[in-house]
């Protein structure tokens, strides 16, 4: 059995501002840092087994800052959506000269991914993951750092709910969300839980 915590990376000026930031690899902000720096807090309490990361910097800065003591397996499948001809949109602008109900999750994809696309990713990702841990006989802990949508896509695709349902998680930066089984089923335990706040074993 395998339990996950997942750490959307801290805040970025691109994030900061609404920008949708894909595979632009933007550093973290003196804030972002900050963050990080309270995610560690956060996490302070968890015995952690396996740790990845998307390459990112924003995500492997992170990473590194929380500073678990593993190293970190960094993983091309959990960079976040590419969003191609959107890339540095914001949402805000799009609905004033588009459409005012234009969404990231219903606006084709020209020259980035598909939706189903970074499902696909997402599957893997979790494939691997739950496979690395399958030899053991007690539960295992991973971390996995990565970004706003394609964590919300994973939590939609751990639920096994369409990649589209991700839109119904909104994660904030460097918040940690918890993942679990319980009995034959995948759940969700915690979601959006603020840094800095100790975040204990809920069972």
């Amino acid at each position: 059995m395998t339990r996950l915590l997942l750490i959307r990376h801290g805040e970025t000026e691109w994030a900061s501002i609404g920008k949708h930031t894909g595979h632009t690899d933007v550093p973290l902000t003196d804030r972002g840092r900050d963050e990080a720096r309270a995610a560690a807090d956060t996490l302070s309490e968890w015995q952690i087994d396996r740790v990845y990361s998307s390459p990112l910097r924003r995500a492997a800065e992170t990473a590194e800052i929380v500073n678990l003591p593993h190293g970190i397996v960094f993983d091309d499948d959990l960079m976040e959506w590419d969003y191609g001809e959107y890339e540095g949109v914001k949402t805000a602008d799009m609905r004033a000269t588009v459409d005012p109900l234009w969404s990231i999750w219903n606006a084709p994809m020209a020259e980035g991914e598909t939706i189903d696309a970074v499902g696909a990713r997402v599957d893997r990702a979790i494939e691997r993951i739950v496979h690395d841990a399958a030899d053991s006989e007690d539960e295992t802990t991973a971390a996995v750092f990565a970004h706003g949508h394609y964590l919300a896509i994973f939590i939609a695709r751990w639920c096994g709910f369409a990649p589209v349902e991700g839109k119904r998680f909104k994660l904030k930066t460097a918040t940690v969300s918890m993942l679990d089984t319980y009995r034959e089923d995948r759940v969700i335990r915690v979601i959006n839980h603020r840094c800095g706040a100790v975040l204990s074993d809920p069972r």
